[in-house]
């Protein structure tokens, strides 16, 4: 069946749903100022209470409290870019980000790995991360990979490092990694600059990004500041994501979750551009409710796709991209 356009019909541009208004979204916005200069948050690397102190935001060394006042936060805000591309080792994969434009990644840093033969759940090998990481180079649908798994027959504190060899060799998507410290992240851009066949080229076109969650309720721990300000030092892209569940780690009404985990992404990406102005952030979320019976996230619950939309719009709200968990 053939259908004639209509001329001058105007079309939405595609499906879309915004949970608040305008002025919901600044009633949001004002309560995040009031939380994080009225109660502040808690930082727990020294570095970083001197960026925020030398900044302007009200530091008590003795508790790890600061007080970030609202005119610092939304300075930030406007620093960080709203558009930005995700490079890839293939030109052709370079994924452009911000506005409104919507992409797809894999869920990742999956615990237990569904054995493909034997089908009985168990530890996830560097295998296994290669094998997925092939399916999703393959996949037109999805843009970039994030991690899928940690390579349990690693040890502990070199698992980050093998996960990348593992995204780096089986992928010429930009891929998405956590890394466990500074010292990882400083490993992975020396694997990546040799990947790149110098430092000048891996500079130009970085192909992976780093990223960390801060602690629900407000606290941005040591080691979130250090994987942080490092990664963006190293020119990195950045996704700073809150787990907060309503219930559980933040208040039990939903308005009050996206609230603090408002205020916690809000933090980390001062944080960000306090370390290196103009640093590219993602606005992350995997917020969800806490299912009472069991005292688990209930990921793929009403409660997540409403926490879900609601964090989407807080993004676009500050025009940051945005990363956005499902279930």
């Amino acid at each position: 069946m053939r259908r004639n356009s209509r001329p001058g019909m105007l079309g939405s541009g595609g499906f879309g749903f915004s949970p608040f208004t305008q002025d919901e979204y600044d009633e949001i916005h004002n309560a995040t100022l009031e939380i994080l200069w009225d109660h502040g948050i808690f930082v727990g690397h020294k570095e970083a209470l001197e960026l925020f102190g030398d900044a302007g935001a009200t530091v008590n060394t003795k508790t790890g409290m600061v007080r970030i006042p609202g005119w610092l936060i939304e300075d930030m805000i406007n620093a960080a870019p709203g558009t930005f591309v995700l490079h890839a080792r293939d030109p052709e994969n370079d994924f452009v980000i911000g506005g409104r434009r919507v992409g797809f990644t894999n869920f990742g840093e999956s615990v237990l790995y569904r054995d493909p033969y034997s089908e009985k759940p168990r530890d996830p090998t560097k295998q296994d991360l290669a094998d997925v990481v092939k399916i999703t180079d393959y996949l037109d649908q999805v843009d970039f990979h994030h991690r899928a798994m940690v390579s349990s027959d690693a040890p502990p504190l070199a698992s980050p490092l093998h996960n990348w060899e593992a995204i780096a060799a089986n992928t010429d998507k930009h891929f998405y990694i956590g890394p466990v410290s500074s010292y990882h992240i400083k490993r992975m851009v020396e694997m990546g600059c040799v990947l790149a066949g110098s430092e000048e080229e891996f500079r130009k076109r970085p192909f992976f990004m780093v990223g960390t969650c801060p602690v629900s309720p407000l606290r941005l721990t040591d080691e979130f500041c250090d994987m942080i300000m490092e990664g963006s030092r190293q020119g990195l892209a950045l996704m700073i994501l809150s787990m907060a569940m309503s219930g559980g780690s933040s208040s039990i009404h939903l308005a009050g979750t996206l609230v603090g985990h408002n205020s916690e992404v809000l933090a980390g990406i001062t944080l960000a551009q306090l370390a290196n102005k103009g640093a590219r952030c993602f606005y992350g979320s995997s917020s969800t409710a806490m299912d009472l019976r069991f005292g688990s996230a209930s990921v793929g619950s009403p409660e997540a796709a409403m926490l879900s939309a609601g964090t989407a719009g807080m993004a676009n709200y500050y025009n940051l991209p945005s990363y956005i968990s499902g279930g």
